[in-house]
This record gives C-alpha cells, sequence and structure tokens, in this order.
C-alpha cells in the first residue's frame, strides 16, 4: 500500500467502520423499493395494470407478491434480520425484472439507449444486493466460529 493510499485509508476509516453511514448506504440501496412497494400499494390499480402491461398473470395476486417482496426484503435488509436472504431475493427479483422490462436488445433509436442504460444500471444493483449477502453470510460465518470480525 503506497503512502498516500494508506493516509486516505486512514483518514476515511471513521466514515468505512460508521453502522450509521452502513445503514445509510442500505437506505440508498433499498430506496427505490421502498418507493416502489409503497407506490404500488397505495395504488393497486396501478400495481395491477403494470402486471398486465408486463403480460403478468394473475395480475392481481403478482402485485401483492411483489408489494410483499419489495417491502418485506427492504425491510429485513435494514434491520439486518435475515439480511442475507433479503438481499439475495431483491437480487434475484432485481435480475427477473430486468430482463422483463428492459429488452434493449429489440429496441431501436432512443428507446433502446435508455433501456441499455438501465438494463446495466440494474445490473449494478443486482451485483450490490449480492455483495450485500456475501458481507452477511461471511460475518455470520465468523460468528458461528468464533472468529473476530
Amino acid at each position: 500500500m503506497s503512502d498516500v493510499e494508506r493516509m486516505v485509508v486512514v483518514a476515511l476509516r471513521p466514515w468505512g467502520t460508521s453502522a450509521m453511514v452502513r445503514w445509510l448506504g442500505l437506505l440508498g440501496l433499498t430506496a427505490a423499493y421502498l418507493q416502489g412497494g409503497l407506490v404500488k400499494a397505495s395504488d393497486f390499480a396501478g400495481a395491477v395494470a403494470e402486471m398486465t402491461h408486463f403480460g403478468l398473470a394473475p395480475a392481481s395476486l403478482l402485485a401483492v407478491l411483489v408489494i410483499v417482496l419489495e417491502l418485506g426484503a427492504s425491510v429485513m435488509i435494514l434491520g439486518g434480520v435475515g439480511r442475507w436472504a433479503g438481499a439475495l431475493a431483491l437480487g434475484f427479483f432485481t435480475l427477473a425484472a430486468t430482463f422483463l422490462a428492459n429488452r434493449y436488445w429489440e429496441m431501436s433509436g432512443v428507446e433502446r439507449f435508455m433501456s441499455a442504460n438501465a438494463f446495466y444500471e440494474h445490473l449494478g444493483l443486482v451485483g450490490a444486493f449480492l455483495l450485500v449477502a456475501c458481507q452477511d453470510i461471511s460475518k455470520k460465518y465468523r460468528s458461528i466460529n468464533g472468529e473476530n470480525e
């Protein structure tokens, strides 16, 4: 590690080890799912219309399941109870929804450009959820084996 890198790491350590900063990062990661679940719950007809738009049936049941998944998994991640499971659930959901809603390879022009950007941004979210799950599983494994964190 270079001297400059060492100085930066030492300077940023309080932020990098702060539980509040980590929680704010998790809040940012789950923000779209909290917002999506709350909007779908408050406008259930719109949530059903969204399912129908994507050809999903039974639309009402799937809308309920998506609301429960988005809100429930977000709460698990933020609350730290089953964080790994919540992160994997939102990761798989995001991956499936991305292939359903952002099929940029079937588009052209500006629509293709915007959908391709959304597709790869969502893959980034999937990667972030995978990292959260791995970190939580690793932390639990160390705890089971009596290792220091």
